[in-house]
This record gives C-alpha cells, sequence and structure tokens, in this order.
C-alpha cells in the first residue's frame, strides 16, 4: 500500500502530464519530459510559440502548488515517475524492450551489488542499455541510502528514452551521466566497478560492426543482447562484475557457441538466476539475471557456478530462501 503523500503525488503528477499532453497535442512521454523539465525548473510553466494556452497554465501551475508542498524522499520519487510512466505505458504501449525494469527485478540488482561490492564505498556503474533510466536509478539510490557513493552511466540510442532518463535523475537529485549513442561505438568514460543492464532482445544490424566482437555471429545478424554484454564488460575494471537479465534460454540459442567462446576467454560466469515463471506471459520471455566477472588477480572461477530458480519474489519465505542459498555459496566460492 502507498502513503497518503504518494497517492496525492501520483495523481497530481499524472494530471499534469495529462494536461501537457492534450494543450500540446503530444505523446505521453514527451508531455512526461516536458512536466518533468518544468518541475526541474523550480516548478514553472515553459511557454513555446504560445503553448500550453492561459487555461492549462493556470491549471497547471495550481497542481504544482499543491505538489511543490508534498515532501518526497529521492527514492520515493522514483517510486512516483514508474508509477506515472507505467500508468502511461498502459495508454500508449511501448515495445518490450522499452518497458520499465518492474521493481521486484531492480531490487534484486540492489541485493547482489550490496553483496559483491560489500567492502566498496565508492562505486561507477554503467548501463549499456539504460532505456528510462528506472533499473540504474533503482541500484543507484538504493545503494546511496545504504551510505555508498555512487555514479552511474546510461547508455541509450533512444533520445525519448533517454531524456526520460535525465528528467528522473534530476527529479531525484541521482548523480548519473547519460550518452545518447548506440552502445556499441566507442564509449567516452573512464573503466567503472560494475556494469548492469535489461539487455533489449532482438539482433542487431550492423553486421560489420559486430564482426569485431568475439560473440559475433558466423552468418546473419548477430544478438543484441550478446553484443552489448561483450561491450559492456570492455568497460568494467578488472575483477569488475557484470549483472544483465537476459533470456532464460540464452545458452540453447543458436549463436550461444560464441557467447560460450567469450565467456570462457574474457570473463568468470559465476551464476545465472533464474527468476520465476509466473513473471512472465510464456515460456519464450523468460529471463535469468547473468552474473559475470572480469579476470584479474583478485579474481578466479567459483569453484561452482551459481545455479538457482527463484520460486517466487512474492512470498517472503521464498526470498529468505534464496538469500540463504545465496550466502552459503557465496561463503564458500568466492575470494
Amino acid at each position: 500500500m502507498f502513503s497518503e503523500k504518494m497517492e496525492k503525488a501520483f495523481e497530481l503528477m499524472e494530471q499534469a502530464v495529462q494536461l501537457l499532453k492534450k494543450s500540446l497535442d503530444t505523446s505521453f512521454l514527451d508531455a512526461y519530459i516536458e512536466n518533468g523539465d518544468n518541475l526541474l525548473d523550480n516548478f514553472q510553466v515553459r511557454v513555446l510559440d504560445g503553448k500550453p494556452d492561459e487555461e492549462t497554465i493556470f491549471e497547471l501551475k495550481e497542481l504544482y502548488k499543491e505538489l511543490k508542498q508534498i515532501d518526497l524522499e529521492p527514492e520515493e520519487f522514483r517510486r512516483l515517475t514508474q508509477l506515472v510512466l507505467l500508468k502511461g505505458n498502459k495508454d500508449e504501449p511501448v515495445q518490450a524492450n522499452h518497458q520499465l525494469t518492474p521493481d521486484s527485478i531492480g531490487f534484486l540488482f540492489v541485493f547482489l551489488m550490496e553483496q559483491f561490492y560489500a567492502e566498496t564505498s565508492d562505486l561507477q556503474i554503467l548501463d549499456i542499455s539504460s532505456g528510462m533510466g528506472n533499473l540504474l536509478l533503482t541500484v543507484l539510490l538504493n545503494l546511496k541510502l545504504s551510505k555508498k557513493t555512487v555514479t552511474g552511466y546510461g547508455v541509450d540510442v533512444d533520445d525519448t528514452l533517454l531524456s526520460v532518463a535525465s528528467v528522473n535523475g534530476g527529479l531525484t537529485g541521482t548523480d548519473i551521466k547519460l550518452f545518447h549513442q548506440d552502445g556499441l561505438q566507442e564509449l567516452l568514460i573512464d573503466p567503472v566497478d560494475a556494469a548492469i543492464s535489461d539487455l533489449p532482445i532482438g539482433y542487431y544490424p550492423n553486421d560489420e560492426k559486430a564482426a569485431g566482437f568475439t560473440v559475433a555471429a558466423q552468418e546473419g545478424h548477430t544478438y543484441a543482447h550478446h553484443l552489448l554484454m561483450e561491450q559492456a564488460m570492455k568497460y568494467v575494471k578488472l575483477n569488475g562484475f557484470g549483472f544483465f537479465l537476459v533470456p532464460a534460454n540464452i545458452f540453447e540459442s543458436e549463436q550461444s557457441e560464441q557467447l560460450k567462446k567469450w565467456i570462457q576467454e574474457n570473463v568468470y560466469l559465476q551464476g545465472v538466476i533464474q527468476l520465476p515463471d509466473a513473471m512472465f506471459q510464456t515460456e519464450h520471455s523468460r529471463k535469468s539475471i547473468l552474473i559475470v566477472q572480469n579476470k584479474g588477480e583478485r579474481s578466479s572461477q567459483a569453484k561452482e557456478v551459481l545455479l538457482v530458480k527463484l520460486a517466487s519474489l512474492k512470498e517472503p519465505e521464498k526470498v529468505t530462501q534464496f538469500f540463504q542459498q545465496f550466502e552459503a555459496w557465496k561463503s564458500s566460492n568466492l575470494k
């Protein structure tokens, strides 16, 4: 259940976005970005070429007066933005690769980061395909709550999605740097401590570019999620980890041999966490979290790869059971 202030804030934000959508005759996401920019500009209504109209400006100012009085913590603001985006996506559906990463999965990433980086207080984290940024912001804000200093780097080829991520980063006061580009092009960032991503599933169209990667298909287009995983780990420090949301059948696809070759030559496969079947509508859409680690002096292949299937993320006892399994595995397998 959400608090009364969260419900009120959601109502005000959703109304403001809908007002802008109608007045500017634009898409929900563009109206969401416009509203976010207004809030970041000290709750001022931006007017361009006479839009929005006077009546809408008046209504927005009244909504903003109320919204400004609601005191939300950064993580609460992130949850608010997620709720508004989810509502909008129901009215204007986005393609599967553009959908928000659910919080239930996002908090699993937070748990893994806390476990693998328990002794690290300052973290730089890369999301090679950040989309609207919900996964990256979930991780950054919750690691910050555990007293870590965190910086995020997000990359995406879609400028609208990246603008949403930028607005949400600003609204939550998160230290996040965003890059509008193809994730397989050279990134102008220094090596980071870890990589995370809810990888887009599909084929990468540029065969010439893909040919430079170990995971490249021998014929035809290469899976984009394979390429982006390899690319992300190039920007992770020695001994650093990558956590990737991937198809559950990733090692059974027709391009799995190339992926296995990359893993064998470049990283250690430390774990595969299969998410609950009930989270996905079809067997084909099921996902797992793949955990890989860059080779280095302080890393080695786990004696036993973590292979676990989560029964449920809704039943506390099932989640607790997973935590216990993970702790037992970690204590006996990792340096």
